[in-house]
């Protein structure tokens, strides 16, 4: 496949970096983490609010800008890059998706427009408490209770739910499997009988926090699209959203690659800079192969996306397993070949081994989807 990027598409990128290189340092970045509420703000503001990135998925007719995702996925891979602490991948690709694959027009009209101008920031709660990936782990249940419904249980591993304005949350309908009866629940921020309580967790630049529904009233269009029927909307939402996440995996390789040739570049040792030991080199050199994979294997899952149709599935998978390995071997060779001081709390090495460790188990796990794509090639 040959691939080039449109004039608008490099627009796109270069903005993006030039919003990061003033407002996503690492001394904001660590600012962010250790700040009360675990997020940055500002950067969010510049970001959703003044470039409305996260309308780039959003159709004009609901406000958004109406590109795809091949232009979310350059997004995401600077994103990935600089450790966004932000809600932009929970709203912009999770969110928005999910309203788009189950919602109804009337639905999308009213939801969208706040998520594409940044007003309002979301996250999806599809995991239960042992964090299997959805639909398997949805252990919330939705039952039917008079004219209206009740919701009942818990969602575990929701990101940035603690900041979230708008909650989408998968449940299913009691004694069911799978992917069958699932609904998703649209939730305000303080909706009566929901309780967010914050996760500690390895990764300190996604937080996680745990749903408890306790008896939560659902109206009948609170509920996205027909209750019980979101099932094949889910699976969708799922497989662009590990197509996208693979993106944002394969902006983090990257970034600890370059630095790690910087640091080779610089550092002396007995005489020589390390850069120029044969050991070295190797090192630095399959690195820079598994990045060069890890982008091309995630913009062709954009492509797969955009596109349309059950490539997504296999693509979306195919991504997530190369990103996912790739993203985790280039942050521990970081730490490696930074020597001593990758070590240390103070370099910036352990945040992205400890991003690269957390979004390789969310919506599963390399083996995970390996399997998947045996299954989908007839293997499984």
């Amino acid at each position: 496949m040959q691939f080039a990027l449109t004039d608008d598409q490099r627009a796109i990128r270069e903005s993006v970096r030039a919003v990061l290189a003033k407002e996503a340092g690492l001394e904001q970045l660590r600012a962010a983490i250790a700040s009360p509420d675990g997020w940055d703000a500002a950067l969010w503001n510049a970001l959703a609010v003044e470039m409305g990135y996260t309308g780039l998925m959003v159709p004009e007719a609901q406000g958004g800008t109406g590109f795809g995702a091949v232009e979310m996925a350059l997004v995401l891979e600077e994103l990935g890059a600089r450790l966004a602490v932000i809600p932009f991948f929970e709203t912009a690709v999770l969110a928005v998706q999910t309203i788009l694959n189950a919602g109804t027009l009337a639905q999308r009209d009213a939801l969208l427009p706040a998520l594409a101008d940044g007003s309002s920031k979301a996250t999806v709660a599809i995991t239960g408490a042992d964090g299997r990936p959805s639909p398997d782990g949805i252990t919330a249940v939705l039952k039917r209770s008079g004219a209206g419904w009740r919701l009942t249980g818990e969602a575990g591993f929701v990101p940035f739910a603690h900041v979230a304005d708008l909650l989408l949350v998968a449940a299913r309908a009691p004694g069911s499997v799978g992917d069958e009866a699932i609904s998703i629940v649209v939730l305000s921020a303080g909706t009566p009988g929901l309780t967010v309580e914050r996760l500690p967790g390895l990764d300190p630049t996604r937080p996680f926090a745990r749903l408890l529904f306790h008896d939560v009233t659902v109206e009948e269009d609170a509920i996205l699209g027909a209750p019980d029927a979101a099932g094949q909307a889910l699976e969708r939402t799922l497989a662009v959203a590990a197509g996208l996440l693979a993106a944002e995996q394969a902006g983090g390789a990257a970034f600890c690659l370059s630095t790690t040739v910087e640091y080779a570049q610089q550092r002396v040792q007995f005489g020589r800079l390390i850069g120029s030991f044969q050991a070295v080199k190797h090192e630095l050199a399959d690195m820079m192969v598994a990045v060069e994979a890890a982008r091309s294997a995630a913009l062709y899952a954009a492509v797969a996306i955009d596109q349309g149709g059950e490539a997504v599935f296999e693509a979306g998978s195919v991504a997530r397993s190369w990103c996912t390995d790739a993203y985790r071997m280039c942050a521990g060779e970081a730490i490696q070949l930074h020597g001593g001081i990758g070590f240390t709390w103070e370099h910036h090495a352990h945040l992205y081994f400890k991003r690269a460790w957390s979004s390789s188990t969310w919506f599963g796990d390399a083996a995970h989807h390996r399997e998947r794509v045996a299954r989908l090639i007839g293997l499984g």
